[in-house]
């Protein structure tokens, strides 16, 4: 699908005051296993038959399309330029799939492409996803040479039954080590960790936890482990998941001990040292724009009256088949009025602080009558705080995050 960016730009029913930040997605779609309970577009990877163990790599595999792959993502980034035309560039976000089974010289030429194309911001955050399963010594210091300010480590958990449980490829020690090397090469890193595992007590959480506090992550990433649709799991549902009450607990320890280590929850899943938050993330929750590049990538890209949704194809043999005709776009639609105050407040609703109320009005370009009542709603029910600068979830609304957020629903305060 070839945009018409004449059509995007005509009048509509929706006046922006301004554009919001920009971001950038790029998605690497290889890993080097499927994990079963992954719903991401992600494909495996598998080396050659005379390869050794893919344990540990010790360089990315010859096989591994990775130029042929940055040629189409250059590509991409190319025929999306008349879309964002001029607009700053705060934050770049190389995620996947396993981004780290790219080489040190890939991603280099990665962040080379994006710079000589988009106009970044002096102080441009530009994070990079890595697993512990293709971990080596010095292979992150040479990611931030490449210009990379930012590592996010999968490692989930630091406990091996837990590993072989959910089906990763790295075990306790590897991890360790990856967050070790990640430590002396980042000022900012993050650790990916995961809760309500197959036969995991609130106890052996603790253990996971602490052993992920004791490496003094700046950020830490949690995320309830749930069955999704079209994953090994939704087929096969791993026995032992903890009852929906013990999940709940596991995640009072979490908020709970990394508050005495500084690290203060911002997000339903994220919490920072001081001067250490996601910008890129936060981006997204406070509804702002991103242009997503490579197999499967969605974007969200404002226009002066309208907003709209994009999505890349996702096989990636055939993205870069039509990411080199400018045909790398399968889907595009405009964000119906009705649609966006659910789609705001599906984002920014999951801020512990909140947002200005003024944000609304300035990421969706309607005005706060188009949510009176649902305000009102939400707050008769004990969910949200609302005065004249913000909207913000109370403890209740921050517990029953899905609630809350329905009350947006297009249909809700009818």
């Amino acid at each position: 699908m070839k945009l018409d960016i004449a059509h995007l730009m005509r009048p509509g029913t929706l006046t922006l005051p301004a554009l919001p930040p920009l971001s950038v997605y790029v998605h690497l779609p290889w890993c080097l296993k499927k994990c079963p309970y992954c719903d991401f577009n992600s494909h495996e990877y598998r080396l050659p038959a005379t390869s050794a163990s893919f344990m540990r790599v010790e360089a990315t595999p010859v096989a591994l399309p990775e130029a042929a792959y940055l040629d189409a993502v250059c590509a991409d980034i190319e025929s999306s330029l008349s879309l964002v035309w001029g607009r700053p560039v705060h934050s770049i976000f190389i995620g996947g799939g396993t981004p780290s089974l790219f080489s040190p010289a890939g991603i280099t030429r990665l962040i080379s492409d994006l710079r000589a194309r988009l106009p970044l911001v002096p102080d441009c955050e530009i994070t990079l996803e890595a697993n512990p399963g293709t971990f080596e010594k010095d292979r992150f210091h040479a990611y931030k040479q490449a210009g990379v300010t930012r590592l996010s480590v999968g490692v989930q958990s630091f406990n091996d039954r837990y590993l072989k449980a959910i089906g990763r490829v790295h075990d306790g020690a590897q991890a360790r080590a990856a967050v070790q090397e990640a430590a002396q090469a980042f000022d900012t890193f993050n650790i990916d960790l995961m809760y309500a595992l197959p036969h995991q007590s609130p106890e052996d959480l603790q253990q996971d936890l602490a052993s992920a506090l004791a490496l003094q992550p700046s950020h830490l990433s949690v995320y309830h482990l749930t069955i999704e649709p079209n994953t090994l799991f939704a087929k096969h549902e791993p026995p032992g998941l903890p009852p929906e009450d013990q999940a709940y607990d596991m995640l009072d320890i979490i908020t709970a001990h990394t508050a005495q280590q500084g690290l203060q929850r911002y997000e339903v899943s994220a919490f920072a040292k001081e001067g250490h938050r996601c910008w890129h993330n936060t981006n997204y929750w406070q509804f702002g724009d991103y242009l997503g590049v490579g197999a499967g990538a969605h974007s969200k890209i404002s226009f002066a009256h309208r907003v709209c949704r994009m999505v890349r194809h996702r096989e990636p043999g055939l993205y870069m088949q039509k990411a080199m005709t400018e045909d790398a776009v399968a889907q595009s639609h405009e964000v119906s009025r009705a649609e966006l105050p659910f789609e705001f407040m599906l984002n920014a609703l999951r801020l512990k602080e909140g947002v200005p109320l003024t944000a609304f009005m300035d990421r969706t370009g309607m005005s706060l009558s188009a949510i009176d009542r649902n305000l009102q709603l939400a707050q008769q029910r004990g969910l949200l705080l609302v005065d004249h600068a913000r909207i913000q979830p109370t403890e209740k609304g921050f517990d029953f995050l899905s609630d809350l957020q329905a009350l947006f629903l297009p249909e809700s305060a009818s």
